[in-house]
């Protein structure tokens, strides 16, 4: 049997020993096996639930990352882990987009790393630059306490942030805590145990949240929107009326002079 015959979780458990620079029979002591991970390696013993479980342990391996559902390898267990739990691809193994509606974002926290569960929501691909090299997801916005700028039924898309060394103050995210999914501008605060959440709507106050708290963070970069209201295009035409006339009027200016 060639080493791509065997199963991917056999080459990516191979891999964390070799990270380590354990010969078989220390990676073997470290994880509790008898004798050696030979035949864990050659694909004769099966890689059990008490093993990966010992490698989380131990070595901050993420299951997910070792059964293919997940690229994010280990697991930032003393700081909050804040990245995508689970990674949707399609047959040609390239990842898509998952759309969370409203109902699907009350069960979203509760389902966060069962695979099955996400197969049921849509998810594409966006063929643009701008949504390559990293994990984009879907969440439609509920209530107004992020208007004008974000309307109830408004869809956002977000990238998925691995760690909060990498969230930016006052930066809008999609913040996954233990039970709601909520969309806030964040602050740190002094106390890197917590972040503050803000509204951008003023009638709802800032109010701070523990990092143990927090399950995913995605950094919203654009979004959707099916409510375009008449003012708002009466206004923009308006604004492009005026600018041509303005443009009319220097160019009329220019052929004068010439």
């Amino acid at each position: 049997m060639g080493t791509n015959d065997l199963a991917s979780e056999i080459r990516r458990f191979k891999e964390i020993r070799e990270d380590h620079d354990f010969t078989q029979s220390e990676f073997a002591e470290q994880l509790g096996i008898k004798n050696s991970t030979a035949d864990i390696e050659r694909g004769r013993t099966k890689l059990s639930g008490r093993v990966v479980t010992e490698m989380l342990r131990l070595f901050n391996v993420n299951p997910l990352w070792i059964y293919g559902y997940s690229n994010q390898k280990h697991l930032n267990t003393d700081k909050g882990d804040v990245s995508p739990k689970v990674v949707i691809v399609d047959k040609e193994d390239n990842e898509n987009m998952v759309m969370v509606n409203q109902k699907a974002a009350a069960g979203y926290p509760n389902n966060i790393q069962d695979v099955e569960w996400y197969q049921n929501l849509p998810a594409f691909d966006l063929p643009l630059p701008q949504y390559r090299n990293a994990t984009y997801r879907g969440f439609q916005i509920e209530g107004d306490s992020m208007v004008p700028n974000f309307r109830p039924e408004d869809w956002v898309l977000a990238k998925g942030v691995e760690s909060l060394d990498y969230a930016a103050d006052n930066k809008v995210y999609v913040i996954v805590m233990q039970d709601a999914v909520v969309v806030k501008k964040l602050q740190k605060l002094p106390d890197a145990s917590k972040v503050l959440l803000v509204s951008l709507n003023k009638e709802y106050v800032p109010y701070e949240v523990s990092v143990s708290d927090i399950q995913e963070i995605w950094q919203v970069s654009s979004k959707l929107t099916f409510n375009l209201e008449e003012n708002s295009e009466s206004n923009l035409l308006k604004e492009l009326q005026q600018s041509m006339e303005e443009l009319k009027l220097q160019l009329g200016g220019k052929h004068a002079k010439a």
